[in-house]
């Protein structure tokens, strides 16, 4: 192993100029979920040139695709590729730094890996930000056989593993019926203060769930005119909570706040979930410890992860349920710069990042060639992969 990790070292170093065009050119470049076209052209381009057999569209995804290279093997390990944006913020999530990574490290993995060294699959995953594509990925199939799924994410910390929750949005409106506020008051039924209700309700719940656990909403519809009792009313509300059992109560508690303040008032409500559930993540341990250890080679040593500090929910929650999965943290901006922010923006382009870049390259591409081809790293992961189900079905 020693032969292929340092070949890998010396590809990435090779690769650095090239993986830094790229991901300046994808933060410079912004698309938002499912037309990530630019960034799918360029990305799979990279792969074609470098010998791997491309397929695009996957799974019924214009831009989603896999990049395959090797023989089939002892076993197969996934790279994962984001590469949407954020409306008006662009990449202040950092995707273009996980999208050059990806690249990188298949790169690397497909110069330095002996032969036969199994089966490197870069997927290009869109829409993580909104429309859960690592969701619509695994639901057909696209990590069937993996063995491993590795990425990392661009952060304030540097941890190899990190909390991520269930996430789902739901969709609250009330109809009731219109009619003047003074004259009416008999016959007009709020549908705005049935949804105030409700609303005030569900983010009362923010007081009594565990840490990790959030409603969070925006109100997008409320009426038109104050001399006009509105007979429509909608919101929108994020979930979040540490399991995905949990996710599944939430919601059923937030639903039973909106059925219960229309009848308050007498308006009808309806309550659905808008858009895929992420499931919450589970770490895949050994793996994980493996690419801190490659990380800390490469010159960047992990802090001590801290699972009681939750950095939001990622379609990866949905991967982990099929296959060992990590997703390590590695900082571009000190820990008190949020992401989803321009700050956070203009550090995904910055010198800080490229430093990132290389090293997460590296450690990915080094984690997945143990995976490949260390047997014992493979039971270890499926292990604990098994362990974690077990969990989740007790």
């Amino acid at each position: 192993m020693n032969g292929v990790h340092t070949r890998i070292a010396a590809a990435v170093r090779d690769l650095g100029d090239r993986l830094w065009d790229v991901a300046t050119d994808l933060h410079a470049n912004p698309e938002l979920a499912f037309a990530e076209h630019y960034a799918a052209g360029r990305l799979t381009a990279e792969l074609s040139a470098a010998g791997f057999t491309i397929d695009r569209p996957v799974a019924g995804l214009d831009t989603a695709f896999t990049g395959r290279f090797g023989d089939g093997g002892p076993a197969t390990v996934a790279l994962l590729l984001e590469y949407d944006a954020l409306p008006e913020l662009g990449h202040a999530c950092g995707h273009n730094l996980i999208a050059a990574a990806g690249l990188g490290a298949a790169l690397a993995l497909a110069h330095a890996l002996p032969e036969p060294g199994g089966t490197v699959l870069a997927v290009g995953t869109p829409a993580e930000e909104g429309g859960g594509g690592k969701v619509i990925l695994t639901e057909r199939g696209v990590f069937d056989g993996v063995d491993a799924a590795l990425m990392f994410h661009p952060a304030g910390h540097t941890w190899t593993s990190a909390t991520l929750t269930a996430f789902t949005e739901i969709r609250m409106t009330m109809r009731g019926k219109a009619g003047h506020p003074t004259g009416d008051r008999g016959i007009a039924v709020n549908a705005l203060d049935a949804l105030l209700r409700a609303f005030l309700a569900a983010t009362a719940e923010n007081d009594r769930l565990p840490p990790g656990g959030n409603v969070h909403g925006i109100i997008t519809a409320g009426g038109t005119r104050t001399n006009i009792v509105p007979d429509y009313a909608e919101a929108r509300l994020a979930l979040r909570s540490p399991t995905t059992a949990g996710l599944d109560g939430l919601c059923a508690t937030v639903t039973a706040h909106a059925h219960r303040a229309a009848a308050e008032v007498g308006a009808v409500a309806e309550v659905v979930r808008d858009g895929p559930a992420y499931d919450h993540f589970r770490a895949n341990d050994p793996l994980a410890e493996r690419f801190g250890r490659h990380l800390a080679a490469a010159g960047l040593p992990p802090a001590p992860s801290r699972p009681e500090v939750v950095v939001g929910s990622s379609d990866i929650g949905n991967v982990s349920t099929v296959v060992p999965a990590i997703h390590p943290l590695v900082a571009i901006v000190d820990e008190d710069v949020s992401d989803h922010t321009p700050e956070f923006a203009a550090a995904a382009a910055g010198p800080r990042a490229r430093t990132a870049l290389l090293a997460a390259t590296e450690a990915l591409a080094r984690t997945a060639a143990d995976v490949l081809l260390d047997p014992g790293l493979r039971d270890a992961a499926h292990a604990a992969f098994a362990r974690e189900r077990d969990n989740d079905s007790r």
